[in-house]
């Protein structure tokens, strides 16, 4: 008879794996803190308040290197995942100044561009495309009004590959059982996030201010980078297993 019952062994193995996985993320959470504490003006750009704004994604990179390394596997999932988080420091600090908005669009599009690359292409999941296909058209269609110059054609061309990493992320995910991955789950809830972050930049910049912008932006920004960094933390088809008698 087969029964949703957890393998004992792996059930101690998880638990030990969460609270090492905590006490690496110890930096990411101090860097985060540092950041909504000093909450440096926008107006006042500055290569610290560049590096104030990155912390948390360096950390998350050193999160990754200590993770795999120390598990003795630094395999292409993981490398292209910190290669998207190298890309998304380098936007961060674009984004710090104003003249530099389109560079930063650029180096998070890559960041997206390997996000999706580590996700891969199976399996399709095409209602799910269909899905976010609709939302990113919808969504463009609604900001196109107040975009102009550059912004016209960056601002479609980013949509598509952020809503192609959010596709590739979310078509990975079974609720099912046996099939069932919290890595998956997590880059899933991070890309949804990455979403949210820049939704709602994308329209507090080009269509109206948004109330508490900033902090919206930046919570779900990092909640997103963290979840998309713990997905590297698994593996894949082993992360819940069932056993039958």
């Amino acid at each position: 008879m087969d029964i949703l019952e957890p393998n004992p062994r792996y059930k101690k193995s998880s638990l030990a794996t969460v609270r090492g996985t905590i006490s690496k993320l110890l930096p990411f959470f101090m860097s985060c803190s540092v950041y909504f504490v000093l909450w440096i003006p926008l107006s006042e750009p500055s290569l610290y308040s560049a590096l104030i704004k990155c912390l948390p994604i360096i950390s998350l990179e050193f999160f990754i290197l200590v993770h795999s390394l120390g598990g003795g596997t630094f395999n292409s999932y993981a490398r292209k995942i910190l290669l998207g988080l190298i890309f998304s420091a380098l936007g961060d600090m674009c984004l710090i100044w104003q003249d530099y908005f389109l560079y930063g669009m650029v180096m998070f599009g890559l960041a997206h561009l390997m996000y999706t690359i580590a996700f891969g292409l199976r399996p399709l999941n095409v209602r799910v495309f269909i899905v976010f296909a609709i939302f990113s058209v919808t969504f463009y269609s609604v900001i196109f009004p107040y975009l102009h110059g550059p912004f016209v054609y960056m601002v479609a061309g980013y949509i598509s590959l952020i809503g192609t990493m959010a596709w590739r992320a979310m078509a990975r995910v079974s609720l099912a059982s046996h099939n069932f991955s919290w890595t998956y789950l997590s880059a899933a809830l991070g890309s949804l996030l990455f979403m949210v972050s820049d939704g709602v930049l994308a329209v507090d910049k080009f269509c109206f201010p948004i109330s508490n912008s900033r902090t919206i932006i930046m919570v779900t920004y990092y909640g997103a980078q963290a979840l998309i960094a713990l997905s590297i933390t698994g593996n894949s088809q082993d992360d819940f297993m069932w056993k039958s008698r």
